[in-house]
């Protein structure tokens, strides 16, 4: 085994990242091996399966919020009402301005 410790840091990059490559190439033989355990289970039970891989997690798909502030001063700086307050929005609200003569 190399001691770590005598590396240099490019050398200890490319080292991590073989490893991260190697694990990947085990991971996806390991799953081509189970795959065909399955697929071989069922034919021996007069079964036929179909596997589907889910490559990428699903993306949280929530719909769009129309903007409900916008900023005197600059139009194009707009505001939900969701989430942290924009700077501005604080700095409007802090000088004594109420929420409501943004509306859009």
């Amino acid at each position: 085994m190399t001691d770590l410790n005598n590396l240099s840091v490019n050398e200890l990059q490319a080292m991590i990242e073989n490893a991260e490559s190697a694990i990947k190439d085990r991971q996806a033989g390991q799953r081509k091996e189970v795959f065909a355990q399955i697929k071989a289970w069922a034919a021996s039970v007069g079964v036929t399966v179909e596997i589907h891989e889910a490559n990428k997690k699903q993306k949280r798909k929530g719909a769009k919020v129309a903007a409900k502030y916008r900023n005197p001063d600059n139009a194009e700086q707009t505001w939900t009402g969701r989430g942290m307050t924009p700077k501005w929005m604080r700095a409007l609200t802090e000088s004594g301005k109420d929420k409501s003569e943004f509306l859009i």
